[in-house]
């Protein structure tokens, strides 16, 4: 099987909130997905400095891999304007995040909201071009890297389960479908092509605990990178690709997979 199509495309403007849905996106060589990630919660001594930034590991952010009520939360973001809306039982919050003391109620909502133990609410964090990845610390390519996830191999480990798996656990930037289960991640190498585009596989996708969380009820009931392990032998879910060509990618649009 090697025709496949674009099911969904997303970014996470916000590291460790609620993604944004995309019709179409532009993608440049090198570059990752617009807007994705370029903005997170620190927390309390991370490490960051936004006048000197770093690649950290991901557990120095408010994640889903150690809280998993964030996924009971709603937000939105617009990075033109800096405001952010975050829902909260009913409740729509409005943050400025362009004014100091919007960027400190925003963390205050979410050290409160979440009971955070750390000594001190997040900070809100930024520094352009950085992208707070989870892969960021590996290259800077891989922080740049678009993770794209494979929906029949998602399919296939819920039938081996007998239940349903919403592939929104794994905060995916392109949704495929069109190709054989798992078939992705034994293509490290090979190229995605899309129209104009081309999308070269860098690397399989670890997964972590974070995808032990079902984001429509916000709590841990698969474990996944144990199930994942036990059944498969590895923990590894989707993969990553870069953009050797850019152009337009756009939801329902077709393409197929070269080999190496």
């Amino acid at each position: 099987m090697n025709g496949l199509t674009i099911v969904r495309i997303k970014r996470y403007p916000i590291k460790g909130l609620s993604p944004e849905p995309l019709n179409t996106v532009l993608l440049s060589a090198g570059e990752g997905i617009p807007g994705d990630r370029l903005f997170g919660f620190a927390r309390y001594n991370s490490g960051f400095d936004p006048t000197a930034p770093k690649p950290l590991p991901k557990d120095r952010f408010v994640v889903l891999l150690k809280e998993a009520g964030l996924a009971g939360l709603k937000s939105r973001f617009d990075a033109a304007t800096r405001q952010l809306e975050i829902d909260v039982d009913g409740s729509t919050h409005y943050f400025n995040m362009s004014e100091p003391q919007g960027e400190t109620d925003a963390a205050r909502l979410l050290y409160d909201t979440l009971g955070l133990q750390d000594p001190e609410p997040p900070r809100f964090v930024s520094s352009h071009p950085h992208r707070f990845t989870d892969v960021s610390v590996v290259s800077p390519k891989m922080m740049n890297a678009i993770s794209v996830l494979n929906l029949s191999s998602v399919d296939a480990l819920g039938r081996k389960l007998g239940t349903d798996i919403h592939p929104a656990r794994f905060r995916a930037n392109v949704e495929i479908d069109g190709l054989l289960p798992f078939s992705e991640l034994d293509a490290v190498g090979s190229t995605f092509v899309f129209g104009n585009v081309r999308l070269r596989i860098l690397s399989r996708t670890k997964r972590c605990a974070a995808t032990e969380v079902n984001p429509e009820t916000a709590q841990r009931d698969l474990k996944i990178p144990f199930i994942l392990r036990k059944h498969l032998g590895h923990m590894d879910m989707g993969v990553y690709v870069e953009v050797l060509d850019g152009g337009t990618l756009s939801v329902g649009q077709n393409g197929k997979r070269l080999q190496e």
